[in-house]
C-alpha cells in the first residue's frame, strides 16, 4: 500500500481524500493542518489529524505527501521545505512562476533524494499534456484553450475581498462564437475579451453600495477589466440553493495542417466537464502520487512535471495488463 499524507484540508484536500479512497493500492495515513486538529473532521476513519509541526516526525510513516495549499503564498514555501523530508505532489498553478518553483523544488529534492511532482491537476496538468501531444503531432498549427463554464475559485475570492461583499461565485464562460470558429479550423486571432466572459453572483452586505461593488468588480485589473463581465446581486438563500457546487472544465484545441501544401486541416480537441473541480484535481493528483512512489523506488529523484512521467507510471496495472487491455 502507498501511504499518503495530506497537508491542508480545504476543498482540494477533501478531494484528494476522496481520490485516495478510490485507489485500492493507497491508504490515507494522516491529514496535517495549521488549524486546531480537533476542529478538522475527515471522512477516513483509519487516518488521524495532526498539527503541521508533526510533519517533521512522521517521515517513516508516509510514502507521498500531497500539499493542498494555495499557489500564491503557501506552495512556493511549503513544497521546497517538505521536499527535504518527503516525496511530494503539489498543484502549483501560477503559470508564470512554474520555472522558478520547479528550480527551487528540484534543488531541495535532489539534495534529499526525494521525488516530487509540481503543477499537477487539470490545468496545469492534463491540459498541459494535451497541448504538448497536439503540438508534437501537428507542428504546423495553433493552440487554443477555453475554460468553463465553471466556478473560478480565485476570482470568486477576489470579489469577496471587496468592501460590502458577503459572498460570491464567479463563473468563467467561453464565448460560443469563438469556440465555433476554432472548431471550424479557421484559426482566428482572439483577444482575451473575445474568448471568455465572466459572470458574478454576489451576496452583498445589508446597506452596501451595489453600484460601487459592481464598478469595483468590472474595473479590477488582472481579474475582470479585460473581460465583458455581468454582475447579479442575489440573496444568501439563492446562493446556497443554486451556487453551492464547484463545477468547472474546458477545452484544449489545436488546429493544424498536413500535406506538402497544407491540403488537409486537422482538429485535435480534449474536453473536460467536471462536476467537482477539487475532486477531479484530487483524482489527477492521486494518480501522480502513485507515479512519484514508483519513480522514487527506482532511484529517480528531483522535481518532475507531468511532461516527464510516462503514462504507465500512473496506473496500478502491470505493463502486461496495460498492453493487453488498453493499448
Amino acid at each position: 500500500m502507498i501511504k499518503v499524507g495530506i497537508f491542508g484540508y480545504g476543498n482540494l484536500g477533501k478531494g484528494v481524500e476522496c481520490a485516495v479512497a478510490k485507489n485500492k493500492d493507497m491508504e490515507l495515513v494522516a491529514v496535517f493542518t495549521r488549524r486546531d486538529p480537533e476542529t478538522v473532521k475527515i471522512q477516513t476513519p483509519s487516518a488521524k489529524v495532526y498539527k503541521e509541526d508533526e510533519l517533521k516526525n512522521m517521515t517513516n510513516d508516509i510514502d507521498v505527501l500531497v500539499l493542498c495549499g494555495g499557489s500564491a503564498t503557501d506552495l512556493p514555501e511549503q513544497t521546497p521545505k517538505y521536499a527535504e523530508l518527503y516525496n511530494v505532489v503539489d498543484s502549483f498553478d501560477t503559470h508564470a512562476r512554474i520555472p522558478e518553483h520547479f528550480a527551487n523544488v528540484d534543488k531541495a529534492a535532489k539534495a534529499s533524494g526525494k521525488t516530487c511532482v509540481i503543477s499537477c491537476g487539470w490545468d496545469p496538468g492534463m491540459f498541459s499534456l494535451n497541448r504538448l501531444y497536439a503540438n508534437c503531432i501537428l507542428p504546423d498549427g495553433k493552440d487554443y484553450t477555453f475554460w468553463g463554464k465553471g466556478v473560478s475559485q480565485g476570482h470568486s475570492d477576489a470579489v469577496r475581498r471587496i468592501d460590502g461583499v458577503k459572498d460570491c461565485r464567479q463563473y468563467t464562460i467561453p464565448v460560443d462564437a469563438a469556440l465555433d470558429a476554432v472548431r471550424a479550423g479557421k484559426q482566428p486571432e482572439l483577444s482575451t475579451r473575445e474568448k471568455h466572459t465572466r459572470e458574478c453572483f454576489v451576496v452583498a452586505e445589508e446597506g452596501a453600495d451595489l453600484a460601487k461593488i459592481e464598478n469595483d468588480i468590472k474595473t479590477m485589473p488582472n481579474y475582470f477589466s479585460d473581460y465583458d463581465t455581468t454582475v447579479h446581486f442575489i440573496s444568501e438563500e439563492e446562493m446556497k440553493a443554486n451556487h453551492s457546487g464547484l463545477p468547472h472544465g474546458g477545452n484544449v484545441i489545436r488546429t493544424g495542417y498536413t500535406g506538402m501544401n497544407n491540403e488537409h486541416t486537422h482538429i485535435i480537441e480534449y474536453k473536460l466537464t467536471l462536476d467537482s473541480n477539487p475532486e477531479f484535481t484530487g483524482s489527477v493528483i492521486a494518480a501522480y502520487a502513485r507515479a512519484v512512489y514508483k519513480l522514487n523506488k527506482e532511484g529517480q529523484t528531483g522535481c518532475k512535471t507531468v511532461f516527464d512521467i510516462a503514462p504507465a507510471y500512473l496506473s496500478d496495472l502491470s505493463g502486461e495488463e496495460i498492453r493487453a487491455h488498453l493499448l
